[in-house]
């Protein structure tokens, strides 16, 4: 059984800190107590351990507190007579004396704590669950034993995290928007970029804490609205040769194999990963375009695919100059080989409903893929008692291309002759280099101030030709073919002070960002420069209320930049009735961002509230035009939108076999705007929610489901349909862990449904409807993870497909 002391122990402390202040003996002077706790073996810091300081003839409590991040503790007492008490659930506890002679600093260094056999086998629920809980201007995820010895992947792990969701592709989205930056260790890296799903490859056990940010502080650039997943990993040590290999299959293709190596010695640690993979994504399309001028209708039935090769390769290593100084250095590259075969059929019909054509249209197209990343970053600590005082410079490059080709072909079945054949080439590159200079230094135990820049270059060129098959020739369509340069500098410097108490905190920054962007088509010689300087401030403050409550608000303003697919006219003609485009004159939207949340750990369960407001200026959307049965959709900047929300998550473990995760996600929001003379202005609401069962059952199988439901809401000229889908896996532990089989179905019923109605009016006259559904389906995959060593399971899902 546990001690009794220790089991209050944590209670005592808390309650202290609220009444110490009043039972401290003013005739002593002070005596600073301070250490650091660490975990006995792995030699990881333990957070929330706490200390306490007892009087040494009644044993009662004086005062007490609990440890940092960093395992580091630091309290005053006046007592002339006491005793140092330090423990942690599931560890034996340490007491020290008074020194025999008094001083005003009583340094206890590094204090180690072993697991107390007893006492995990007391506490193995309570002790070991993943929580969560507010820091300032985040929300922290902090990852257990309930996790961490799973085998579960990084991806898996953000499954769990309140707001955070994991699609079929590895897409990770923040409050079902998918426009998150992520994160490692708080800077980029290709690891965590978007071109990969190497986060398939991090393991649960890796992971020390999992940040969200909902409203970021203006450390971080301004880019994007949804916020920023920071995943930091743990500082254990793994010395020697450490591994895992990964195997996995599945319906529709779905087959990789991934072998992980790390190497650690006392200087360096060398890291390398290489994978195989094939992938196919089968979608199923429907269209239906129907002119209400002259009641006529075309539809368009059929399947694409998106069958894929890939391969990939990351090396790397982290060179410790010494405690004080670490040199990381790595790379990725990664080959992608693309075929789309696709079949659509079409059909015509008149306005009494007669059939006036039939055909079908086919694509074969072939790609291939290059991707390189390199990173280099040089982290310096300043002092050895306080890892956050640091200087950090990061350079991350990417290299992203795409050579591909298509042929189209127009095969008459009935009908008015529509017989056409196209053939369009692709040649497209981007580079993109990110340097980053951060500067963190905490003045004392509760003020931090933190200064920085930031520098991003963008360089994108596609050069576009389509043709047309003409008396037995192809001939090139100049009005289809062009060469679009993209270049886009931003330059960002910022500085935030900080103030962090027991109870309340408050966070201020401010950032400076100046953005020069260029477009030019080569062939037209229609250039666009855009050249402005932005200012982006952000505030944050929270109260502790209790170890059980606390509140947080916070305010930042943002930015969404187009992107070069935003900007790009030119266009891949898959249905020739519906074409998208890109508007070269499009501007930036700006969004001002107000948010309050709370948290509540009341017994088994935490349970978070948020309020937030969102207003955006100049918002890009997605406007279609209709001429001569051909709709045209391209962005627009059309006006404001006002959004209010609320947002409630929470996590139950009623039993030790059942967890239950549930989020929820309320917003109404208002639209003003005009374009080309037509009004926009509309109002409306929309929400989503998730229920995340899991259970354990016997002869350690972990069974997940998770239930989604989003929604139908309204755009500028659309109403999207509502969506109901269920996912579930099945994992089982072998060899002791070191193993893991898991099986996975996304969209177990298929009912994930994508169906959308636009309306086009003129003159206040309905002139259209286009009806659009797609349908991706059901995906089952089976995975099998081995790690030798002292490495662990892990998956291995290899790349995400980039277009």
């Amino acid at each position: 059984m546990i001690p009794e002391n220790k089991f209050y122990l944590p209670l005592l402390a808390a309650l202290l800190l609220l009444v110490s202040p009043t039972i401290r003996s003013q005739e002593a002077p002070p005596i600073t107590i301070k250490g650091k706790v660490i975990e006995q073996g792995s030699g990881i810091p333990i957070a929330f351990a706490t200390v306490m300081v007892a009087d040494s003839e009644t044993k009662q409590p004086i005062t007490g507190g609990t440890t940092g991040d960093d395992g580091a503790f630091n309290i005053e007492t006046t007592a002339d007579n006491f005793y140092v008490e330090i423990g942690f659930l599931g560890f034996q506890s340490k007491t020290f004396g008074q020194p025999a002679t008094r001083t005003t600093v009583m340094d206890l260094g590094e204090i180690f704590l072993a697991e107390d056999a007893e006492q995990l086998q007391e506490v193995v629920v309570e002790g070991e669950i993943s929580r969560t809980e507010f820091k300032l201007d985040k929300r922290v995820f902090n990852v257990g034993k309930d996790l961490s010895s799973t085998g579960a992947s990084a991806l898996e792990v953000l499954n769990n995290v309140p707001s955070v969701n994991v699609n079929i592709e590895g897409q990770v989205s923040l409050r079902g928007s998918q426009g998150v930056q992520m994160l490692i260790n708080g800077k980029p890296s290709i690891i965590a970029s978007e071109e990969g799903n190497a986060l398939g490859t991090i393991t649960a056990d890796m992971i020390e804490r999992v940040e969200v940010i909902t409203n970021p502080s203006a450390k971080y650039e301004a880019e994007g609205t949804s916020g920023i997943i920071n995943i930091v990993l743990k500082k254990e040590e793994r010395k020697g040769l450490n591994g895992s290999i990964s195997v996995n299959t599945g319906t529709p293709a779905g087959h990789s194999v991934g072998v992980s190596l790390n190497r650690r010695t006392e200087k360096f640690n060398l890291f390398s990963q290489i994978g195989v993979g094939v992938r196919d994504i089968p979608t199923e399309v429907e269209n239906r375009n129907l002119n209400l001028i002259d009641n006529t209708t075309i539809t368009s039935i059929g399947d694409e695919y998106r069958n894929e090769n890939y391969y990939n390769l990351v090396l790397g290593t982290d060179y410790h100059i010494n405690d004080m100084n670490v040199l990381t250095l790595s790379g990725n590259f990664a080959l992608e080989m693309e075929d789309q075969p696709s079949t659509t059929n079409f059909a015509e019909y008149d306005a009494t409903n007669s059939l006036v054509s039939q055909w079908e249209r086919t694509e074969v197209t072939d790609a291939r893929n290059p991707k390189f990343q390199y990173e280099l970053q040089y982290k310096k600590n300043f002092d050895e008692e306080n890892d956050e005082h640091t200087l950090l410079f990061s350079g991350l490059g990417n290299f992203f291309g795409k050579d591909q080709s298509s042929e189209f072909s127009n095969a008459t079945v009935s009908g008015e002759n529509r017989d056409l054949n196209q053939q369009t080439r692709t040649d497209f590159k981007e580079s993109v280099f990110t340097f980053k200079l951060d500067y963190t230094n905490p003045l004392t135990d509760e003020v931090t101030i933190e200064t920085g820049a930031q520098y991003v270059l963008n360089d994108v060129s596609n050069d576009y030709e389509l043709n047309n098959l003409v008396n037995g020739a192809y001939v090139n369509d100049p009005d289809l073919t062009n060469i679009f340069d993209y270049q886009q500098n931003v330059l960002g410097v910022y500085g935030t002070g900080s103030y962090e108490g027991e109870k309340w905190g408050v966070k201020g920054g401010l950032r400076l960002e100046h953005t020069d962007l260029s477009t030019f088509l080569a062939t037209t010689g229609q250039a666009n420069d855009q050249d402005f300087i932005n200012l982006f401030p952000s505030a944050h403050t929270s109260y502790k209320f209790s170890n059980k409550i606390s509140l947080q608000a916070g305010y930042s303003k943002r930015i969404y930049r187009p992107r070069m697919w935003d900007l790009n006219p030119f266009f891949n003609p898959r249905n020739n009735f519906f074409i998208r485009q890109g508007n070269p004159d499009l501007q930036p939207e700006f969004t001002d961002s107000y948010e309050i949340t709370s948290i509540y750990i009341l017994g088994k369960a935490s349970l978070n509230f948020g309020v937030y407001h969102r207003y955006t200026s100049d918002v890009i959307e997605r406007v279609s035009t209709f001429e001569d049965n051909v709709t045209t959709v391209r962005p627009e900047n059309i006006g404001t939108n006002n959004s209010t929300g609320i947002e409630f998550n929470a996590k139950y473990s009623p039993l030790n076999w059942l967890t239950l995760n549930g989020d929820f996600n309320y917003s109404s929001f208002s639209r003003d705007g005009v374009f080309n003379e037509q009004e926009f202005d509309f109002s409306g609401d929309q929400w989503t929610s998730k229920l995340m069962t899991k259970v354990k059952l016997p002869a350690d199988f972990d069974l997940e489901m998770t239930g989604n439901y989003q929604s139908s809401y309204r755009t500028v000229q659309s109403k999207v349909a509502d969506i109901l889908f269920m996912d579930m896996g099945v994992r089982k532990n072998i060899m002791k862990g070191k193993a893991v089989l898991n099986l996975s179905v996304r969209d177990l019923f298929a009912s994930r449904i994508n169906e959308s109605l636009l309306t086009q009016t003129n003159n206040n006259q309905i002139t259209n409807e286009v009806f659009n559904r797609r349908l991706r389906g059901r995906f089952i995959a089976l995975g099998f993870s081995y790690g030798f060593g002292k490495g662990e399971a892990m998956q291995y899902s290899g790349q995400r497909r980039r277009f």
